[in-house]
């Protein structure tokens, strides 16, 4: 006997039908373990953004993506892997992000008996803060050597109590929450994002922004770098091609001897400290008073720092004289 299905069920298909032909994009999601009033509270703060969350059985989902007229294959992959599903439907979004929407519902609660844990759960050797009691022996019985130190709980050593792909016990979890390790993780789980007829696995949705935007600053400095080095021409590379360009046709200038307003400061520099060089190799007799001046402005920075540089070496060697005086001193005590 076919089962009837009901005028409400209709309605909720064709109503749910109409929304996945009017959106830009869906998702589906995995809501298994999210306690009802905080998946009521995470679809409130996701309508304050334009997203749609519906709870919907998974043959009632199969059918209004059916009469859409879309493909189910990708559809029922995913749900297979859904323990509790729901579809998502926006406008105006990307699938990056309502990726990201999605993934700020993610938090932690307490392991119960009977959980699978989905990593290594690590509990690393420190001081926990606890005061002494019965917790002691509770952490060395599950296997977390624990002792009393200063009046607090002291975890002694890194420890895995778990590993992944094992079940809690009640107990385990019990002493993890009293540790602050809430490791089932709950949350509105993406499964997937239906956008422009290709689907989006959460594995390509999930980047690292920072280290996308990192490495996006190196490569546009290693092309800047390129279009420079090539004389590509753009509105960014212009105004450094022009000052690369100033700057040798200045070099050239100086080198070439071509007198220009802003080659003369350089080439003028250069001659007169080529000939005050000169003039240094000349008898004093043969220069005038003008020049002498000059040359002995040069000149008499270098006593200067002959005079320092012999008072240092005077110094060192008073203090060597000190030291050997002293070495004889103790030479004289010990005969």
């Amino acid at each position: 006997m076919q089962a009837k299905i009901t005028q409400a069920k209709r309605d909720l298909v064709s109503a749910t039908t109409n929304q996945i032909e009017n959106s830009d994009l869906i998702a589906i999601i995995d809501t298994a373990g999210v306690p009802a009033d905080a998946f009521l509270r995470m679809r409130a703060d996701l309508r304050k953004v334009n997203v749609s969350v519906k709870l919907l059985k998974k043959t009632l989902l199969r059918r209004s993506w059916a009469d859409a007229g879309l493909d189910s294959g990708q559809l029922n992959s995913m749900l297979s892997a859904s323990l509790q599903p729901a579809i998502v439907f926006t406008n105006g979004m990307n699938s990056f992000e309502l990726y990201n929407h999605l993934d700020a519902t993610r938090t932690g609660r307490a392991a119960k008996e009977g959980d699978v844990a989905d990593r290594d759960i690590v509990v690393e050797a420190h001081d926990t803060g606890l005061p002494p009691g019965p917790i002691v022996g509770e952490l060395n019985s599950i296997g977390i050597p624990a002792k009393i130190m200063k009046g607090s709980v002291l975890i002694q050593k890194d420890v895995t109590p778990i590993h992944s792909g094992e079940t809690f016990s009640s107990d385990l979890g019990l002493m993890l929450d009293k540790l602050g390790i809430r490791p089932i993780e709950i949350g509105l789980i993406l499964k997937g994002t239906f956008e422009d007829n290709t689907w989006f696995k959460p594995d390509i949705l999930a980047i690292d922004y920072e280290q996308f935007s990192s490495e996006l600053t190196g490569l546009a400095a290693r092309a800047f770098n390129l279009a420079c080095n090539i004389a590509w021409a753009s509105s960014a590379t212009i105004p450094t091609l022009i000052a690369k360009a100033s700057s040798e046709a200045l070099s050239l200038a100086i080198e070439s001897h071509w007198l220009n307003k802003a080659s003369a400061p350089h080439i003028l520099g250069l001659a007169q400290s080529r000939m005050l060089a000169l003039a240094g190799c000349i008898d004093a007799d043969g220069l005038d008073e003008d020049l002498t001046a000059k040359l002995g402005a040069v000149v008499s920075s270098a006593p200067a720092a002959v005079e320092e540089t012999t008072a240092e070496k005077v110094e060192e060697t008073e203090e060597e004289e000190d030291e050997e005086a002293s070495f004889a001193g103790l030479g004289d005590l010990f005969g």
